[in-house]
């Protein structure tokens, strides 16, 4: 019952703040219609609770999987079968992370369909798969971090100039949304498993960093090989308002629960699949421990199932309306600064920068305080969605000029800083590009760009993600570089 309770005190600290900051907006400069509220309301609650019963689903069920089988597979002693179940892992976890559907079912909608949720999933998917086995043969072989990263970000931007603006914004974004609440536990617990094995300490809590960094490259390779193989060429978005199609309050609700229910049986199948197989040939659970497992997926199920059905027929249709509404003000400086104000708030109350902040201080023994993480992630993810909302409304500004900086400036910070913080900073990207990113405050933006006469919902809705996601990559470096300049005083 206690573990029940902190799930849902991490998932309150991570919602309220968005629905405190919905309330206000709606007695202040953007009142809501009663149905509107009402359905944000309900589907706010029901992410609390899904949220809360799918994340106790994933420690109960979903990271035993990846840590036993990450053990397992590095005492074969054999790379190709590190590799191949990396890969297989890869692609089933990714195409069953929450964020990645709500990103993907977006871009269907938007585009009215020309770019269907399920090849965006299946394509993350593929990338993703095959950056972990890439990311795990790395933590065998020793390779450098410095080097994968260098060397992948290099083929990033070379396909990015082939690209369309469209899709470099859908890339970029599904970088930062498939590194998610399942994603991450699993792909953390698989690079335990293989890193724990090596006989030097020091290594192995290094190489236990990095493989979620990795594996986010697989999301932007995945679409931009996509966009370039199809040829889609110009594709025109616009938003649609299901809230608005009915007054109804509890109908959209319901008329979700079959569809989503069978999105997510079928992404967790392969998962239980995995799990079936490896208890088949392995010993690794007890009786006991195997049904704490599947009691873990069946959470993990039911969870998924209430969260989605809430953000669907709720939450992001609000996100929407309000952006929109806010966007048609006529001063501005209303729109950034909420816009700040919401990255600033959301990663404040993100349960998983908080772990990331006592990792930190623990790997720096306390050198680098929880504190002055916390204050520079906050600002960070603030400015980055202040940044994006100034794109929306100065249509020249494109997110290659936010992001080509931003990645050279990460690269070139990662040949100055000790190793340990290369990985942790490019894991956290994952990390603070969290469920209240990728649905009210992408739907905010999208909402924003849809209000902007000569913005593009398509180009300019998308890409916030990436600019969260990019952010933590300079911040925890240049901390990084604080630690590392100490720590020679010190001597």
């Amino acid at each position: 019952m206690n573990v029940i309770l902190d799930k849902l005190k991490e998932v309150l600290y991570t919602v309220l703040p968005i629905t405190v900051i919905v309330l206000i907006l709606h007695f202040t400069l953007t009142p809501l219609e009663t149905h509107l509220i009402l359905k944000f309301l309900i589907g706010t609650f029901l992410i609390i609770i899904g949220l809360s019963i799918f994340l106790l689903g994933v420690d109960l069920g979903i990271t035993p999987i990846g840590t036993a089988i990450g053990s397992a597979i590095t005492k074969t002693n054999r790379i190709l079968v590190v590799v191949i179940v990396g890969l297989l892992l890869g692609f089933f976890i990714s195409a069953a992370e929450p964020d990645l559907h709500i990103l993907a079912g977006q871009v269907d909608m938007v585009t009215s369909g020309h770019v269907p949720k399920t090849a965006i999933v299946v394509v993350v998917s593929v990338g993703l798969g095959v950056m972990i086995a890439l990311g795990l043969a790395r933590i065998v072989y020793n390779v450098s971090l410095r080097v994968v990263f260098t060397v992948m970000y290099l083929i990033v931007f070379i396909l990015a100039l082939f690209a369309s603006p469209a899709f470099l914004a859908i890339s970029f974004d599904a970088c930062g949304a498939t590194t998610g609440a399942l994603t991450v536990p699993f792909i953390l617990a698989l690079a335990m498993g293989v890193s724990m094995l090596k006989k030097d300490s020091e290594a192995s809590e290094r190489d236990s960093f990095g493989l979620v960094g990795i594996a986010s490259i697989g999301a932007i390779l995945g679409v931009l090989i996509m966009d370039i193989v199809s040829n889609t060429g110009e594709i025109t978005g616009s938003l649609e308002y299901h809230s608005m199609e009915s007054e109804s309050v509890i109908g959209p609700f319901i008329e979700e629960v079959p569809k989503v229910a069978w999105e997510v049986f079928l992404a967790l199948l392969p998962i239980l699949i995995t799990l079936l197989v490896f208890q088949m040939f392995s010993s690794d659970f007890s009786r006991r421990a195997f049904r704490k497992v599947l009691m873990g997926i069946l959470f993990a199920f039911v969870g998924l199932v209430l969260f989605l059905d809430g953000v669907n027929a709720g939450f992001m249709d609000v996100g929407s309306i309000v952006g929109y509404r806010v966007a048609m003000l006529e001063n501005k400086a209303y729109i950034l600064t909420i816009g700040f104000i919401l990255g600033f708030v959301t990663v404040l109350a993100e349960p998983a920068v908080h772990v990331l902040m006592y990792q930190i201080e623990d790997a720096t023994s306390g050198y680098i305080k929880r504190s002055l993480v916390m204050i520079a992630l906050s600002l960070g993810i603030g400015v980055a969605v202040a940044l994006s909302v100034l794109r929306v409304l100065i249509p020249g500004i494109q997110l290659w000029h936010y992001l080509l900086p931003s990645y050279i400036i990460a690269i070139a910070l990662m040949y100055f800083v000790p190793e340990l913080f290369i990985g942790i900073a490019f894991d956290s990207g994952g990390v603070a590009s969290g469920p209240m990113t990728a649905t009210f405050i992408l739907a905010f933006i999208q909402g924003a760009a849809e209000a902007v006469e000569g913005a593009n919902v398509l180009v300019d809705g998308f890409g916030m993600i990436a600019m969260v996601a990019s952010m933590p990559l300079i911040a925890l470096q240049i901390l990084g570089l604080i630690y590392k300049v100490k720590s020679r005083k010190e001597a």
